[in-house]
């Protein structure tokens, strides 16, 4: 209901989606500090009810974005070993006793403080004894409440408290929006993380996931068809569920993170950052203002300066006047238009580069094609390593190089690399495989639709150069040990995006 002002009151909805709410923190972040947006009301559910408790407490965004970044996942990993004997009647396969004394300190939860909280929020939890879905107030508070709200089945023991069973609240509601319609809210700002990919993958661990998915989407969804339909029987002066319209506020994202099997703190940083970046986005879609005088990413998880570089070759061929690349290919191997690129990538700063969402990196080296001139060196160049679009099961490899023909003329090399799972094995053609346009001038990315093109082919690895090129990996830091980790970062980085892509019948998203 509007408040005497006549705004509306808005209502945060902190959906579950277990650790993938680590960019929900990142969302945070902007909507709480950058665009200075206030709520009336706040709900959590499931993993949600994490970011609530912080909120409760009176964290900044960037205090619980920073508490996902620089969360140690394996920290948290607690076996119920004891239990193991029982085989199928064990009670649980994990703990959660290592939230409670490891976790929680380190984000440093004040449950004392969370029961004093001015703010009017509402967390959700499932009391099995009595089949009801139990919400309670900041007032209300306790550890063990917290803790009860990821208590999934199977995986975690069930919290009892005062002789009754209290469960995750996932499989009732993962976003109790008729609680903050209740509470009077006319906007409801959801941060929705559970995939809604529709895709059915075979398995113990993605059924279990995949039933979570029905009930959270299939509730949820239920719901906002409610509101709509309320929302139009008003419009047309009808009798509706809801006394006034609500407005729905939604932003999603499939999150490159397992909801619950994660072992890499690079990838949960990596996820609140994904929130940063798309709820930055979000918002300038919609004309809300945000604060400029903000970093990109401003915690860095990893304090040691790393750098580091390898050098890659590719070769292909190239066709003046085409536009498309296997014609351009065809017609430039005929017509030997061939095109060679050398290129040192350097990576300046390692845990920048693997937890920012563009992975980006810079080029250096020369272009050899006869017919634009023979050897150019490379002017300007950006590398972009396993990036998605709002898709983790897809990525690419994009290469942008600027440089000059023989008659000085400014020219922009443009490629990617396509990585996704086809039939058959097709990792290597993914990843040594380069759709290159040759356009005229400086072009950005955004640029290209207007471009004139110059030439279009393909470019790829040798296997002999590949091999080459494992041997040109250099990194500098300030100490082996610090050199050591920032290579073994970069390879499990780039496997573990891999594993995003052709290993997702084994898990659904790399675990490192």
């Amino acid at each position: 209901m509007p408040k005497p002002d006549g705004t509306p009151k808005r209502s945060l909805i902190l959906a579950g989606g277990g650790v993938k709410v680590a960019f929900q923190a990142g969302v945070l972040q902007v909507w709480l500090d950058e665009a200075g947006l206030t709520f009336d009301h706040a709900d959590g559910a499931s993993g949600g009810c994490f970011n609530l408790a912080m909120y409760c407490q009176g964290m900044s965004g960037a205090q619980m974005a920073d508490n996902w970044r620089n969360l140690d996942p394996a920290a948290g990993i607690d076996l119920n070993w004891l239990q193991y004997t029982r085989l199928f009647y064990a009670e649980s396969l994990f703990k959660l006793d290592n939230y409670r004394h490891k976790v929680f300190p380190a984000w440093g939860l004040d449950f004392d403080a969370i029961r004093r909280s001015p703010r009017e929020a509402t967390f959700n939890v499932y009391n099995f004894t009595r089949h009801e879905l139990f919400v309670y107030t900041p007032a209300q508070a306790t550890e063990d409440l917290l803790v009860a709200s990821v208590s999934l089945p199977m995986w975690f023991e069930p919290v009892r408290i005062g002789g009754e069973v209290y469960i995750d609240s996932v499989f009732n509601t993962d976003a109790n929006l008729e609680e903050a319609i209740r509470r009077g809210a006319d906007e409801l700002w959801v941060i929705w993380t559970v995939s809604q990919r529709g895709e059915w993958l075979d398995g113990f661990v993605a059924n279990y996931f995949q039933i979570i998915e029905t009930a959270a989407n299939g509730r949820y969804k239920a719901v906002l068809d409610r509101i709509a339909a309320s929302n139009q029987a008003i419009k047309e002066g009808r009798h509706s569920e809801f006394d006034r319209p609500i407005e729905v506020k939604e932003l999603k994202a499939e999150v490159g993170l397992h909801y619950l099997i994660n072992v890499s703190r690079d990838r949960s940083a990596e996820a609140v950052n994904q929130g940063v970046e798309v709820a930055r986005a979000w918002c300038q879609e919609r004309g809300i203002p945000l604060r400029q005088d903000v970093a990109a990413y401003p915690t860095e998880i990893h304090e040691a300066v790393t750098q580091l570089r390898f050098t890659e070759e590719m070769k292909g061929y190239v066709a003046l006047g085409e536009t498309d690349f296997q014609r351009g290919f065809d017609l430039g191997h005929e017509r030997k238009t061939l095109l060679q690129a050398r290129m040192t990538i350097q990576l300046d700063g390692v845990n920048r580069f693997i937890t920012q969402p563009e992975h980006a990196a810079t080029i250096t080296g020369t272009l050899t094609c006869d017919a634009l001139g023979g050897e150019r060196p490379i002017e300007a160049g950006t590398f972009n390593l396993l990036v998605d679009e709002g898709d983790y099961t897809r990525k690419r490899i994009l290469y942008r190089l600027h440089f000059r023909d023989g008659q000085g003329a400014p020219l922009t090399l443009s490629g990617f690399k396509e990585v996704r799972d086809d039939p058959g094995f097709d990792v290597w053609t993914d990843t040594t495989t380069l759709f290159t346009r040759i356009y005229r001038g400086e072009v950005a990315a955004d640029q290209e639709a207007g471009a004139e093109v110059v030439a279009a082919g393909i470019l790829r690895i040798a296997f002999l150069d590949f091999l080459k090129e494992l041997t040109t990996f250099h990194v500098e830091g300030p100490t082996l040990a610090d050199r050591t980790a920032a290579l073994g970062r970069f390879g499990r980085f780039f496997l573990g995006k891999l594993w995003d892509v052709y290993a997702r019948e084994v898990l659904t998203v790399g675990p490192f």
